[in-house]
């Protein structure tokens, strides 16, 4: 259904891991780390601690996606992120003072409130990508995703570096020449990076707008539009994938906002709505099926027949069915080429619709 080809497994999280690091830097260098001491610490720290849930994958994959982007990476969560990064600066400090106190005393009060502004950072830039976010959990499960960044943003990477470099390869040419060493050094350069962050997403925003636009105002499916999404591309903001679905099928296309070209094909483009078979009644009713469809915006489940050995898994034995769960979210490669998708779930049901083993990414949940 989606090509041949190597999985690409970044698509399965949120943003990456080293962005979130480095804007709770930039954050805490923008004038934050003025205020007290380990400012910065904090916030780097507090910007990437909400991920802490993936732990949850010791418990199986099926458990791990449905806690990831829960509690933590929600609002009442932040401030309690917040008051685990404070405790974990206290530590630091208390054991730091053996040696020497920081240059400004450390405002208890005010790194909590640093903190809790990172863990916040975090919830946003997961909410741009089109993984989503669950910010208001427990109350309300609903997902959310703005989807108008990819995973890895090397434009956003690239800013953040420099933030934080320039001013330290400065600081080098400085104490060259003998020149007195400034304190808090970067500031502007921090600024500068979280502002182009933030004209990044408007551009990208409005290209995403005028992509959706192009395929709804259009004609590029046999049917009437239902519903239509656009995903971002890793380095070009005017390149769509987009997921167009009508009554019996979906199509995907590619769009340029640059010259309004749409390219795709009513016909190879296309992958229509299977049956709701037992096989897949029962799988849909399964820990892993009803976890996968809350979670999935896109979601396409198929009744692979008997004999169909699960990717990573013992072949099933005989009249086992092998139902497969996929989001069309995650059914594209944002270079051009074709991969299947990655955060597959899979289901062994058998022949009088019990469930004998459920699979995500080649690991079995027991």
């Amino acid at each position: 259904m989606f090509g041949k080809g190597t999985t690409f497994e970044f698509q399965k999280e949120g943003m990456e891991p080293v962005t979130h690091f480095l804007t709770g830097a930039c954050l805490g260098r923008s004038g934050f780390n003025r205020k007290t001491a380990y400012a910065t610490l904090a916030m780097t720290l507090a910007a990437e601690a909400p991920d802490l849930d993936i732990l949850w994958g010791f418990r199986g994959p099926v458990a791990g996606l449905e806690h990831h982007r829960g509690w933590t990476h929600s609002l009442i969560g932040a401030p309690v992120v917040a008051l685990a990064t404070l405790a974990l600066v206290w530590l630091l400090d208390r054991w730091r003072r053996k040696d020497r106190a920081p240059v400004i005393p450390p405002r208890w009060g005010l790194i909590f409130v640093f903190a809790w502004i990172a863990a916040l950072s975090h919830i946003l830039l997961d909410y741009t990508v089109n993984y989503g976010v669950r910010p208001f959990f427990p109350f309300n499960p609903k997902w959310y995703a703005w989807s108008i960044v990819f995973i890895v943003d090397p434009w956003i990477l690239l800013a953040l570096f420099l933030a934080l470099v320039v001013p330290a390869i400065l600081g080098l040419a400085d104490r060259e020449i003998g020149a007195r060493r400034k304190p808090f050094r970067g500031r502007a350069w921090a600024i500068a990076g979280l502002v182009f962050i933030a004209l990044w997403w408007g551009l990208r925003n409005a290209e995403r707008g005028h992509a959706l636009a192009l395929v709804r105002t259009g004609t590029y499916t046999r049917e009437p539009l239902i519903r239509s999404a656009a995903e971002p591309h890793i380095l070009d903001p005017f390149r769509w994938h987009m997921i167009l679905e009508t009554e019996d099928y979906f199509q995907t296309a590619e769009v340029n906002t640059i010259g309004d070209l749409v390219e795709t094909d009513d016909y190879a483009n296309v992958i229509y709505k299977t049956p709701v078979t037992p096989a897949v009644a029962a799988a849909k009713q399964s820990y892993l099926g009803r976890v996968y469809l809350d979670w999935a915006r896109w979601p396409v489940t198929e009744d692979h027949g008997t004999g169909v050995v699960v990717p990573g898994a013992d072949a099933p034995q005989p009249g086992w069915h092998t139902v497969q769960f996929q989001d069309l979210r995650f059914g594209y490669w944002p270079l051009g080429e074709s991969r299947p998708a990655p955060l597959s779930g899979w289901v062994y049901v058998g022949s009088s619709g019990e469930i004998e083993g459920m699979y995500m990414q080649g690991h079995e949940q027991k």
